[in-house]
């Protein structure tokens, strides 16, 4: 039987989500606490992997287990034998054809930004902080340039192993909220470190040290070395990946209805 999960994780801990050799993960901890419920040893598949310090809102993974528990008994026997910083927030029994990572037709990031003189301090593990004052309508006007499918090689990692690096952007908006600052990015998938490489541009912008037309000269120059820095890491959040709705996954990881 085919079981896909909701997890919820704080990635602060962890040195990301994929199994390592040494140093703590998310997908070993959870595998770890799927295998005692099981009573067998449990591999999961995951829609994307996070860095470390990267957190989940809903990250989606599955995993194939004979073990006779109701899908209640998969999250409250999971969610005993994880860490506090890991959640499983729902389980459902899916067709042996799902499969995490390529059924997600898109996926969903978050980067947030404490926009003050101020360090955080409650915040801290979840936010990035940036001190000078940001133009988050600048931010978003120069955001919009990448919309499409282009050749994101200007906000690609060195260490990135993608085969290519072109991706589809479907939406991505920047908004202010009091003295928050926050980045949405939707896409078909991302490069390794594409989403803070993004941001660390665009804060340059925000913070007039760069136009707005510069984000559109970079994305067609394809030059890493000319982008801006990349963000650190605390500030993002891998808010889920989106499935055709007929798997019958829970609404925030399903696609949106279209209108009649």
């Amino acid at each position: 039987m085919r079981i896909a999960l909701g997890v919820e994780y704080d990635g602060t801990d962890f040195f990301g989500w994929q199994r390592l050799s040494a140093g703590p993960s998310v997908q070993a901890r959870l595998e770890q606490a799927l295998s005692k419920v099981a009573a067998h040893p449990v591999e999961v598949t995951c829609a994307g992997r996070t860095d470390a310090g990267v957190h989940g809102r809903c990250q989606v993974v599955h995993f194939d287990s004979e073990a006779g528990r109701q899908m209640r008994g998969w999250v409250l026997g999971a969610c005993s034998n994880l860490p506090a910083s890991v959640a499983v927030l729902w389980a459902r029994p899916v067709p042996g054809s799902f499969h995490a990572r390529f059924a997600a037709r898109s996926r969903r990031y978050r980067y947030h930004i404490l926009n003050r003189p101020v360090r955080a301090a409650l915040d801290a593990r979840r936010v990035s902080w940036e001190r000078l004052p940001l133009d988050a309508g600048r931010m978003h006007a120069a955001a919009q340039a990448l919309l499409g499918e282009h050749d994101f090689s200007a906000f690609r990692a060195l260490s990135c192993q993608a085969a290519h690096p072109r991706r589809s952007v479907l939406a991505v908006s920047v908004w202010r909220e009091g003295e928050q600052v926050f980045v949405d990015i939707e896409a078909n998938a991302f490069l390794h470190h594409m989403v803070r490489n993004i941001v660390g541009s665009l804060l340059l912008i925000g913070r007039g040290e760069q136009p707005v037309e510069w984000m559109a000269r970079l994305l067609a120059g394809c030059d890493r070395q000319v982008a801006g820095p990349t963000a650190p890491a605390t500030g993002l959040t891998f808010i889920g990946p989106r499935y055709e709705r007929h798997w019958g996954l829970p609404e925030e990881v399903s696609q949106p209805e279209l209108p009649a």
